[in-house]
């Protein structure tokens, strides 16, 4: 609750946005329905559970709550994004991180019934690694089609005064991004690593489970 009241305080600065035309029109009404977006991603948890009747561990839920709240409401909604330049770099060290755990979860799934404590921890410490980096190139693929209808410059392909970068200036941002995604996937891994050692059903606590 106190999460929605939250995305709804941003929703409403956003508006108040529009109104005195502090951005364009076009670009103040991006941040409503990107802050109309946080909001109803609050609830996707139990969209799931209902939808698809998988219910996702309070562990994975909470993560992706803090990440919803540092991308969606402060980053875009707050604009902390452009306010201090290495936002999205901390952006993409923690949603690795969340999509590194969600790994976890859906090999633990794709098990079914099988006993984790008997399967070697490997086996989801690389697919969560592999799980993350294949997620962290969609969202540059997603990056690169706002930039292309919406010019958001997410990529940062252009200086703040418009002018365009040229050559291997323009591809610093994306690569970075990459970088720091690999970089956020491989901490959660030594993490999870050290967690389960002498704790053979660690990763039980991510899995997805069936509703019966």
């Amino acid at each position: 609750m106190a999460l929605v009241i939250f995305g709804l305080i941003c929703l409403l600065y956003n508006i108040y946005e529009v109104i005195i035309a502090k951005y364009s029109t076009k670009q103040g009404f991006i941040f409503v329905i990107e802050c109309l977006a946080g909001i109803a991603l609050i609830f996707l948890p139990e969209i799931i559970e209902k939808v698809f009747k998988i219910v996702l561990p309070e562990k994975i839920i909470y993560f992706y709550w803090f990440f919803l709240i540092i991308s969606v409401f402060l980053g875009t909604s707050l604009h902390m994004i452009s306010i201090i330049s290495f936002w999205d770099k901390i952006l993409h060290s923690v949603s690795p991180m969340v999509l590194t755990a969600l790994g976890y979860g859906l090999i633990g799934f794709l098990m079914k019934d099988a006993d984790i404590s008997k399967t070697s921890p490997w086996l989801f410490l690389l697919f969560g690694f592999a799980f993350a980096g294949v997620c962290g190139v969609f969202w540059e693929f997603w990056e690169f089609l706002c930039d292309t209808i919406a010019d958001m410059n997410l990529q940062r392909y252009a200086t703040s005064a418009g002018t365009l970068l040229v050559g291997r200036a323009a591809l610093m941002d994306t690569m970075g991004d990459l970088l720091t995604n690999t970089i956020g996937a491989l901490l959660m891994g030594i993490y999870a690593s050290v967690q389960s050692r002498g704790n053979a059903a660690y990763f039980e606590e991510y899995r997805l489970k069936k509703i019966k």
